[in-house]
């Protein structure tokens, strides 16, 4: 029997590395290089799985044919149709967190497996309506100088333990934290199932 291909996770995101090994998954990390500039008019979701798939097809380019999985995925946060990526300044994670506060918005992760030795993949994206809590500008600044939101797609992160800004969610948790794991599998255990024994 041909052992499956290796699977490789193409994020530097520690919170996806996390969840996946909770999971037992066993897995190798790349990290990619790619520009994930928005274009002009892009929506939301198209815009997280286009860099996801650009993040997956880079990483496979590196591997040179050899036989492997590459998993990708790209979490923004979308509030009436704009994208709020990770901030870039304080100033910005402030503004984030001000445009976020006591309303709903929808986070966006777009999920790429590619076949590196084929070239086959297979995408999707995972919403969950999130509904942040009221919290003080004093909270904000607390946060802030914690240097939490800097690498969260809209300056925040769930399952902080001394900010906690979400009241409610709808949807998938993990796709919060940055990856929707149920999906990711799914993706993964399908191409596997078409292309390999």
């Amino acid at each position: 029997m041909v052992p499956a291909p290796l699977l490789v996770l193409a994020s530097a995101s520690p919170r996806r590395r996390a969840l996946l090994s909770a999971l037992g998954v066993v897995f190798e990390v790349r990290t990619a290089d790619v520009d994930e500039s928005p274009w002009a008019g892009e929506a939301p979701a198209d815009y997280a799985l286009r860099v996801a798939g650009d993040k997956a097809a880079a990483i496979a380019a590196a591997l040179g044919g050899r036989p492997a999985i590459v998993l990708a995925a790209d979490t923004v946060v979308d509030v009436d149709g704009a994208i709020l990526g990770k901030p870039e300044s304080a100033a910005q994670a402030r503004d984030h967190l001000a445009r976020l506060r006591g309303r709903r918005h929808v986070v966006l992760t777009g999920v790429v497996a590619l076949d590196a030795a084929t070239g086959r993949a297979l995408g999707g994206t995972c919403c969950t309506g999130v509904w942040l809590r009221r919290y003080t500008a004093a909270e904000v600044e607390a946060y802030i100088d914690t240097g939490d939101p800097f690498d969260k797609a809209g300056a925040y992160a769930i399952q902080h333990p001394g900010f906690r800004p979400v009241a409610a969610l709808q949807g998938s948790e993990a796709n919060v934290i940055g990856l929707p794991t149920a999906m990711a599998l799914d993706l993964v255990a399908r191409l596997r199932g078409a292309g390999n024994p």
